[in-house]
């Protein structure tokens, strides 16, 4: 027979009181179903561990022993409890999160900063990734969730939200584009563009923006980061095609940004889980904080 935690409860309780009827209303039993839970440890231990008269009991010298081991062991049975209820109504736990790199630097910090006020115990794992790294990383389970970006979403994903991000031209104040109110794809399409590197969802929206109006870029370069993108500009390497909500393309003084006119030149984005896998409580709620100004798919 194994320990029962109500039956360690119940010595315990019987233990501080030293008495049945006291120990009896503290647990709100029937003195006769707390006698049973004490019989049964007594059995299962293979022991006595009250000696009893009609006005109290003493504990016996197993019972004196057992005390503190039972005791520490009734704490962290019910800490336990406490930790796993906490699991299950989400005011605890961790939110494994894998995210674009522009998404991390934007609206994340603040979505956490108000999420934690509501749930103080809630953790963050964050991994700020390219779009095909995002798709890895949940199909692998090494996150739950991921805000990724790009057309095609792995088929083992489910989608919860989907969004938009528009890209525009980043360049210097001086630049001729800069004095326009928008610009259009003949406008740039000769110039010396910084594009961010093959594999990265911003470049599959620009390479397939520019295929579908039949032009040659001419890249200077292809960085794998934004912000990278963002110094080569700076430096007069070219003109970049960049997110128009990262902080990066905003946090330039000397740099200015342009919408393009064309419908094609937008980033679709996506939060996703793997599918047929269930969400811990606390990733759940954040979830439902996240709006990516899109419908959701379900």
């Amino acid at each position: 027979m194994d320990l029962n935690l109500r039956d360690i409860r119940a010595f315990v309780t019987v233990a501080h009181a030293g008495n049945f009827t006291r120990a009896a209303a503290r647990l709100h039993l029937s003195q006769p179903a707390l006698t049973v839970q004490i019989r049964r440890l007594e059995e299962t231990v293979g022991a006595r561990l009250f000696d009893r008269n009609s006005r109290s009991v003493a504990l016996t010298q197993t019972g004196r022993e057992l005390l503190p081991i039972l005791t520490r062991s009734l704490n962290d049975m019910e800490q336990a409890l406490r930790d796993a209820r906490a699991l299950g109504d989400g005011s605890s736990g961790t939110v494994r999160l894998a995210c674009l790199p522009t998404f991390a630097a934007s609206a994340l910090p603040e979505l956490i900063q108000a999420f934690r006020a509501r749930v103080p115990q809630a953790r963050f794992q964050v991994r700020d990734v390219v779009a095909s790294a995002v798709n890895a990383l949940v199909r692998n389970e090494e996150v739950d969730i991921g805000l990724t970006g790009g057309h095609s979403v792995d088929a083992t994903l489910d989608i919860l939200q989907t969004g938009e991000d528009r890209l525009v031209i980043v360049c210097p104040k001086t630049h001729p584009l800069a004095r326009k109110r928008t610009v259009t794809v003949d406008d740039f399409a000769s110039m010396p563009l910084v594009l961010t590197a093959p594999g990265t969802s911003v470049r599959a929206v620009v390479d397939a923006a520019l295929s579908n109006s039949r032009c040659t870029p001419d890249i200077a370069c292809e960085p794998m980061y934004m912000m990278t993108a963002v110094a080569m500009v700076r430096g007069g390497l070219g003109i970049s095609v960049l997110p128009e909500s990262a902080r990066e393309v905003h946090a330039e003084r000397g740099l200015v940004t342009r919408p393009i006119d064309d419908p094609a030149f937008v980033r679709p984005i996506a939060l996703v889980k793997k599918r047929g896998r269930t969400l811990p409580r606390v990733t759940e709620d954040f979830v439902n904080t996240v709006d990516l100004g899109g419908q959701s798919p379900d």
